[in-house]
């Protein structure tokens, strides 16, 4: 593939010098992969996770590490986009789909009417000479007049189903693992996408072939009528422009609790409490998915899927740690294994170190009073 070989001159030149391993400071963090998911060795090349990452700046990295392994996993949040981020950018050697793209209402009219929206604003969506106001106007348009069309062609659940099944979308390998390793730790991940609640949610069921309580999706959700049509969309339209700005509304309701949502509230997973994120995403605007959540520590993880040369440096400057080439999850799980396993060693070794410090005190004192 061309971007495979884009990639070599940039990987030669900067991996070198600047490569950084999640587990540098800390060996008593190492941890076999085998002894935490489910059984499965999973054992993974250091130099391949390296030559596929890059971090500008590691000092400022090791110290958002230590702040959020020092807060504990149960203040801990992962925020994630869905597309070209939690899925792969290539899929079988040609451009994966989009939770938007993937859709086939099974009326070839509307399929063409969609497909020629997408050819006239999606140059505009990147266009440099358009301000900001104006393409949000634009991109408000395109998934206006989107979402009209799969309601005006009579999308229905069951043509979702099958267009979930007949479509050229995959995860990262690894993602089923991160999901499973957060779960067990009770680390809440949000999904927060511009494309189709609905769908993702379905392409989580088929590709991954389990469900995860601790997942929530915001995204744009359908509403269908009883005989599984779609009628119309809830709430607010979430485009690729916006997702800063409704970020907190959206999520609201699934900020009040974590696991089952018909369930009693539990204070103790509540979102709004966690307040270190872990955060990743595609384009730099995804940064914004966490506005408004008065996170103390926030670790950005960016996948830069194309357009490297051009886009290397400012991804570089925007994200704590960048990843290439359509890298795996590995990485991800690689830190937030780290931080979980030294968390509660920290914990536990400070709580000792205060316990020993009180015993002394206290030992002080009697002799003191015995004198």
């Amino acid at each position: 593939m061309s971007h495979s070989l884009q990639l070599q001159g940039i990987l030669v030149t900067s991996f070198r010098q600047r490569h950084f391993s999640f587990f540098s400071r800390h060996p008593s963090a190492r941890v076999s992969f085998s002894s935490f998911i489910c059984g499965k060795k999973l054992e993974m090349e250091e130099v391949k996770v390296a030559s596929e990452l890059l971090v500008d700046d590691p000092a400022s990295l090791e110290k958002k590490i230590d702040a959020i392994r020092l807060g504990g996993s149960q203040k801990l949040q992962v925020i994630a986009d869905f597309d070209a981020t939690l899925t792969k950018f290539w899929v079988n050697g040609t451009r994966g789909q989009t939770s938007h793209g993937l859709v086939q209402q099974g009326n070839p009219e509307y399929d063409d009417k969609r497909q020629q929206l997408y050819e006239y604003y999606h140059p505009l969506e990147f266009s440099p000479t358009i301000g900001l106001e104006e393409k949000t106007k634009l991109m408000e348009e395109w998934w206006g007049k989107t979402h009209a069309l799969l309601v005006e062609g009579g999308l229905t659940y069951d043509s979702i189903r099958q267009s979930v099944a007949n479509a050229n979308i995959a995860f990262r390998e690894g993602v089923s693992e991160l999901f499973e390793f957060l779960e067990e730790r009770d680390i809440p991940v949000l999904i927060f996408s511009a494309g189709l609640a609905d769908i993702i949610e379905e392409v989580l069921r088929q590709k991954l072939n389990r469900s995860f309580k601790n997942v929530r999706v915001v995204s744009n959700r359908m509403i269908f009528n009883d005989k599984g049509c779609l009628v119309s969309f809830k709430g607010k339209v979430i485009h690729s422009l916006n997702k800063n700005e409704h970020a907190l509304d959206m999520a609201a309701p699934i900020h009040e609790r974590l696991g089952d949502m018909d369930g009693p509230i539990d204070d103790s997973a509540s979102l709004k409490k966690r307040t270190n994120v872990i955060l990743l995403g595609d384009h730099t605007g995804d940064l914004g998915m966490s506005d408004g959540l008065n996170y103390e520590t926030r670790i950005s993880m960016g996948f830069l899927n194309h357009n490297i040369g051009d886009s290397l440096s400012s991804y570089r400057e925007a994200f704590d740690v960048v990843f290439v080439n359509d890298a795996p999850m590995w990485g991800v799980i690689k830190l937030v294994s780290r931080i979980c396993s030294s968390g509660r060693f920290l914990k536990t070794k400070t709580l000792i170190a205060s316990r020993e410090t009180m015993s002394e005190n206290l030992n002080s004192d009697l002799s003191a009073s015995a004198l």
